[in-house]
């Protein structure tokens, strides 16, 4: 879709960064070829040991809108997405993980389920593939919802598509306020709770981002700022919310994020921890298939987990995209 058909908005798309000179270039030229034309980047370096900018002269960015921010001092991704969308006016605000990076049609796509839907959608999320330091899939996710989706973000039947996933008409996230900035994990997850509350969602049912998972540092490898940090704050933040649906959402509510920690703690080798957690949520909410399988492999250990790890990319290595 070009800017010159009969809804082109411009998008705004933000790219915090901070300390990933080898996987940034990537991100900025999966911009730079969108088939949608309107786009502006922007860079935001949150203050990296090296700054990020050179890594992204030498990039094919030809024809992109681009700029680099670079803050003093390092303040966290949110406060980057923050910086990125003061610098920009598009109507849609786009984001993109600086280690993840798009196909070429994303935003048109995008583009193309706002124009669908209507002034009443304000979010759009599309799908992800992810993969390995090969390249090699591992794993999927294709949305497939729309409308209200508040009460299904809280009970956590719905998986909250990560910042690379979804696009936001400005006005919706004016009215919900920013990311939240003193999380340091689950910062998508939280906000789409609020987002929620202004306005309906649309998806694109196709796999159109790429999420690498290698040994680089991610957010949600830290179980502890999970734990002691980001939960607590988003529970005491929309726990009332939940019980306005009933008790029925406000345990499942509980559940999710028991799930998530347990999930969190079995991944950094927390097993006792992760067994807790999982038979809270279990006596919580007894109906979620999948924790008893999280439950099962903490109840084994590092032997029980590395194996099922292994076994897992093993398998969607040789299942086709």
């Amino acid at each position: 879709m070009d800017a010159t058909s009969e809804y082109a908005p411009k998008v705004s798309v933000v790219i915090p960064t901070y300390g990933r000179p080898d996987y940034l270039p990537d991100a900025a030229e999966s911009v730079a070829a969108q088939t949608y034309s309107n786009v502006e980047l922007v860079v935001v370096d949150d203050h990296s040991p090296e700054p990020a900018e050179p890594a992204l002269e030498d990039a094919s960015l030809d024809g992109l809108s681009w700029r680099c921010l670079r803050h003093e001092e390092n303040q966290g991704a949110n406060a980057a997405r923050r910086t990125g969308i003061d610098a920009t006016d598009g109507e849609i605000v786009a984001f993109l993980d600086d280690d993840d990076y798009w196909t070429e049609t994303v935003l048109e796509r995008v583009v193309e389920a706002f124009r669908t839907g209507g002034p009443d959608v304000g979010v759009v999320s599309t799908g992800v593939r992810v993969v390995d330091a090969e390249g090699e899939q591992i794993g999927q996710t294709i949305p497939e919802f729309g409308g209200d989706v508040t009460e299904a973000l809280l009970r956590g039947h719905l998986q909250a598509a990560t910042f690379s996933r979804f696009a936001v008409r400005r006005d919706v996230f004016e009215a919900a306020g920013y990311p939240d900035e003193r999380l340091p994990s689950l910062q998508d997850r939280e906000w789409h709770i609020r987002l929620s509350q202004h306005t309906r969602y649309a998806s694109v049912p196709e796999a159109l981002v790429v999420r690498r998972v290698t040994d680089h540092d991610q957010i949600t490898d830290d179980f502890e700022k999970l734990r002691d940090e980001s939960v607590p704050l988003i529970v005491g933040k929309h726990g009332s919310l939940a019980a306005s649906y009933g008790d029925d959402c406000h345990r499942e509510f509980l559940a999710h994020f028991d799930r998530t920690l347990g999930f969190s703690a079995l991944r950094n080798g927390y097993y006792r921890d992760s067994v807790r957690l999982l038979v809270r949520s279990i006596r919580r909410d007894p109906t979620q298939v999948s924790t008893y399988g999280y439950l099962a492999l903490a109840l084994g250990g590092p032997f029980t987990y590395g194996s099922a790890r292994r076994a897992k990319r093993w398998l969607s290595g040789r299942v086709s995209a």
